[in-house]
């Protein structure tokens, strides 16, 4: 990243987190920079150093070392403005999921963190990604004895559109109209009107070119974690880690470095507040909600099977 980016972070690290923040000791002794922190963390997130490889550069100890936002309206406008100049009207992105080998699982855990056919324990990261590689959502912590389908249903991707707290997305496909946005997605998500998969085993040519144009867009979000684990060494080999909550805040950190760098690769810079950290113990709101029938007929809007095949016919016939 440019220097000028880097110490921007540093600013916004010490805005956040005391800890990072220059200060004396007891003996009234000055104690180590912002930048030897920051510098110390960021060269184990990018290169996968153990906690006492950072010694010698930046003179700090082991202990020392150790210590998403959804889009808003102008942010959708470009999206579909993105998915039309690419063929698929109303497409917000690409979803898929990552798996993050933990080497140091609990024995009590590496049941769950396994699966039959595979024995290395991990970490599932799911994923939302659109082509400039920005990642809009991300769900980490679930074991690997879930599949995409589990991780989805305790994931919140749609836990906005159900409670009706979304920017409207309408468009029109071959006289139908349609209010969601949806997301490319492979064959093992379920047929909901806010996914459209690939044809399996297209025979048709108009089938054939919407399968191709389909699995050739939704690589996006597998872009995104081929580049994820590029610039970060520290999620592409397994966790030296024991705390699977260390490992949620290790994949969160690289996520956010990930975006800030797109961000700044491509000119747009984001409002300071654009990460949303979605954790188990919440307060409670006082903002008023959608009465329950409501909800239950918006969730059943999501899950709707014919409106998933109505509108992949129409995007067949719209991309021929």
């Amino acid at each position: 990243m440019r220097r000028s980016l880097f110490l921007q972070i540093v600013e916004f690290v010490e805005a956040h987190d005391p800890y990072f923040v220059q200060k004396r000791n007891a003996a009234g002794v000055l104690g180590l920079l912002s930048l030897q922190k920051v510098t110390a963390t960021m060269r184990m997130l990018t290169y996968g150093l153990a906690a006492d490889a950072v010694d010698d550069y930046v003179r700090i100890g082991e202990s020392t070392t150790i210590y998403l936002r959804s889009p808003n309206n102008a942010n959708i406008t470009r999206l579909l403005a993105e998915g039309e100049r690419r063929g698929f009207l109303g497409m917000l992105r690409s979803i898929d999921c990552m798996h993050w080998k933990w080497k140091n699982c609990l024995v009590a855990w590496k049941g769950m963190c396994v699966r039959g056919d595979i024995h290395n324990p991990s970490i599932i990261l799911e994923a939302v990604a659109s082509y400039d590689l920005w990642i809009w959502h991300a769900f980490f912590g679930l074991p690997r004895s879930h599949n995409d389908i589990n991780v989805l249903e305790r994931s919140h991707l749609f836990a906005n559109l159900a409670e009706g707290r979304t920017p409207a997305t309408n468009y029109s496909i071959n006289g139908h109209n349609y209010t969601t946005g949806y997301y490319l997605a492979d064959g093992i998500y379920p047929p909901w009107s806010t996914f459209v998969k690939t044809i399996p085993h297209p025979q048709e040519n108009k089938h054939k070119n919407f399968a191709t144009t389909q699995e050739s867009i939704r690589k996006d979000v597998k872009r995104a974690f081929g580049v994820l684990q590029a610039c970060f060494a520290i999620v592409r080999g397994p966790s030296r880690f024991w705390d699977a909550a260390t490992l949620k805040d290790i994949m969160i950190a690289c996520i956010i470095m990930h975006n800030i760098i797109v961000e700044d690769e491509h000119g747009v810079y984001m409002p300071n507040n654009n990460y949303e950290v979605f954790e188990e113990n919440v307060d409670l709101s006082h903002e008023p909600t959608i009465d329950f029938v409501q909800f239950l007929q918006n969730h059943q809007r999501i899950r709707n099977r014919e409106a998933h095949s109505q509108l992949q016919a129409d995007l067949i016939e719209y991309l021929w």
